[in-house]
């Protein structure tokens, strides 16, 4: 049992995703999500949170319908040609898959790839 668990009980951190460029073909078509994922641990001001690797594990293993998992990850992490905002801020700045998230955090996907 982790800390967290052991400290305040099953905590999840509830995120909004948005699917564009493409992208929500791979989750039933649907360009909004809301997800739920149990907290791993705390942030600084002691809120229940993830990391942004944790948040693309759940996405393509539990909430994403097709199965062409390959169009969104790549060995793990997001594939390249995906840009991603974390509360409108690219991900660069912010870590990338360590970034830290909690509830209420907007993380957007948009595929630059298009074909033509």
């Amino acid at each position: 049992m982790s800390a967290i668990t052991e400290t305040m009980g099953p905590r999840v951190v509830t995120l909004k995703v948005e699917l564009a460029g493409g992208l929500d073909i791979l989750f039933d078509g649907k360009p909004q999500l809301e997800v739920a994922v149990a907290a791993s641990s705390v942030n600084d001001d002691g809120a229940p949170s993830i990391r942004m690797s944790e948040l693309i594990t759940h996405l393509s293993e539990e909430v994403m319908t097709d199965s062409r998992k390959d169009l969104f990850v790549l060995d793990g992490s997001i594939r390249p040609g995906i840009m991603v905002l974390i509360n409108e801020v690219d991900w660069e700045l912010e870590g990338e898959e360590e970034c830290v998230l909690v509830s209420g955090d907007e993380v957007l996907f948009v595929s630059t790839l298009h074909g033509g």
